[in-house]
């Protein structure tokens, strides 16, 4: 079904659902890490996202729709590994180093740019638009992250440094994806991927050594439900809907959109300091997504063949499941 055969009404409650969505998994990651270890909790949580999808799946078409070919199977495992357990286990792991969830939200925001690194880099000629919005976040990053007066950022280094790892593995995945061999469809890849990235955390939890300390509250558990049910699978369901149903310059406004939401929440539930800083730092970067983004839609939009490449520029920082 093309863009604009639906009506605007279901179009726009899916992308309520993207921006909320999205914007809030940041916050319910930093809520489950204060009680639980970081890998082992995101690994349960892609494990139990990935069985229930992979469960509905083969109630509606039977098992046979989940079966793979052996490349297939490799593919999907290696993104889920790239993308999830290397992009959202560093991402939480970055967060029990101290990093709020906004200024998590708006390091990962800028995953668009690093893909236009990666571009360059494998011999593509990106718009000279797409290179000065990646000098811009550039700048915003450092606004974000440098010492300011006084001598102190406010932010971990080691945090920052782990997160921006975590955003430069999510982005390579999204560039290789259209290089790699998966299942025809979306929604078996993303069940596989959950899975696999599930296995591998789980088992990073155990070689690192992490222990769970004490009883698990009701927030933790609550944080942890919402991350499986929303963040894993009804936004990305929505957000798969959306590839298919509506133009993908809207679609894309969820980059924007997502860090503003995470830093309000951050702000408003968790008392994280909006400073200056942070309010500089994270305006340019937005900036510089808008200018990546809006310039690879319109150099995108005039070459049909390359629609699916663009739909991996927005979707795979958070196809499977956000944060």
């Amino acid at each position: 079904m093309s863009p604009g055969s639906v009506g605007r009404g279901p179009v726009a409650f899916a992308l309520f659902l993207v921006y909320v969505i999205w914007g809030s998994v940041y916050l319910a990651i930093r809520l489950v890490i204060e009680e639980v270890p970081p890998l082992g909790s995101m690994g349960a949580r892609f494990l139990l996202a990935g069985a229930l999808i992979a469960a509905f799946l083969a109630c509606r078409g039977g098992w046979g729709r989940l079966r793979l070919t052996w490349r297939e199977a490799a593919g999907a495992a290696f993104l889920g590994v790239l993308l999830l357990a290397c992009g959202n286990g560093l991402t939480s792991v970055g967060q029990l180093h101290g990093v709020p969830s906004g200024v998590t939200a708006l390091l990962i925001a800028m995953v668009p740019l690093w893909i236009c690194l990666y571009r360059t880099l494998g011999g593509d000629r990106p718009r000279v638009l797409e290179l000065v919005g990646v000098g811009v976040g550039l700048i915003g990053l450092a606004v974000l992250v440098l010492p300011h007066r006084g001598g102190q950022s406010g932010l971990p280094v080691i945090g920052v440094a782990v997160i921006v790892l975590s955003s430069l593995s999510w982005s390579f995945g999204s560039w290789i994806k259209p290089r790699v061999w998966l299942p025809r469809d979306v929604y078996v890849t993303a069940a596989y991927q959950l899975l696999a990235a599930g296995a591998a955390m789980s088992l990073a939890s155990v070689a690192t050594g992490e222990r769970l300390d004490g009883a698990i509250g009701s927030r933790a558990w609550g944080a942890f439900g919402y991350l499986v049910v929303f963040g894993s699978i009804i936004g990305f369901t929505a957000y798969a809907w959306l590839l298919h149903h509506a133009p993908l310059s809207l679609v894309a406004t969820h980059t924007y959109v997502n860090p503003v939401v995470a830093v309000a929440l951050g702000s408003v539930v968790l008392s994280e300091p909006v400073t200056p800083a942070l309010a500089i730092g994270g305006a340019i970067v937005l900036v510089s997504v808008v200018l990546v983004v809006s310039a690879h839609a319109r150099t995108r939009g005039r070459e049909d063949s390359s629609a699916a490449e663009f739909k991996v520029l927005l979707s795979d920082q958070k196809a499977s499941g956000g944060g």
